[in-house]
């Protein structure tokens, strides 16, 4: 018997999407995930937030490389780039703009070619090129037991899949590591549930 899939891996060698307020959350958590290489992260030069050494996941830090380009066209072209010179363990993106579906394919051949894991953090509707794209967001939590830290629930949802289901899932995942629990999947419906009886 094969143990389960992990149902938060991405399939290398292609690019996702990750939309939703949790959507940095998500891509911190595969960044610890993908370890072995480079981080590159890749935001406009005149957004005032980064990225805080201090505050990542174990080991992450030390392999972040960013990237400030000075517009959109900069931010694609550092994104093709860095995913075609296969150092990276993983090439993450904050354009400000939706991506073409032109835009999308040039990314899909560029991972391709470096055999690189890319990931584009929305803020509007993504590209049809997408091999999977999640919604992120966080969960109310339990409170802990007095004297202990609580964790932050997220709700990480696969929207969209090229190559298999989708589906949600409640995580727990402290921030500290790559490590995470799946407290339970949330099963999707189409429509409104059926009448009792």
């Amino acid at each position: 018997m094969h143990p389960p899939a992990d149902p938060l891996a991405l399939l290398p060698a292609r690019v996702h999407e990750v939309a939703g307020p949790g959507r940095r959350s998500f891509a911190l958590c595969q960044a610890a995930r993908h370890a072995g290489g480079p981080l590159i992260w890749i935001m406009a030069a005149h957004r005032p937030e980064s990225l805080i050494p201090a505050g990542l996941p174990e080991g992450v830090a030390a392999r972040l490389v960013m990237v400030r380009p000075g517009d959109e066209t900069g931010i694609l072209w550092a994104m093709e780039e860095s995913l075609r010179a296969r150092a990276a363990a993983l090439v993450v993106a904050e354009p400000e703009r939706p991506l073409s579906l032109t835009a999308g394919r040039r990314l899909q051949l560029a991972a391709e070619a470096g055999g690189t894991t890319g990931l584009v953090l929305l803020r509007e509707e993504g590209s049809n090129a997408a091999e999977t794209r999640w919604d992120c967001a966080a969960e109310p939590s339990p409170l802990p037991p007095p004297g202990e830290t609580g964790s932050t629930w997220h709700r990480w949802a696969l929207i969209k899949n090229k190559k298999g289901t989708l589906g949600a899932w409640r995580v727990d995942w402290d921030g500290s590591s790559s490590a995470v629990d799946l407290v339970s999947a949330f099963a999707e419906r189409d429509g409104p549930a059926p009448p009792p009886g």
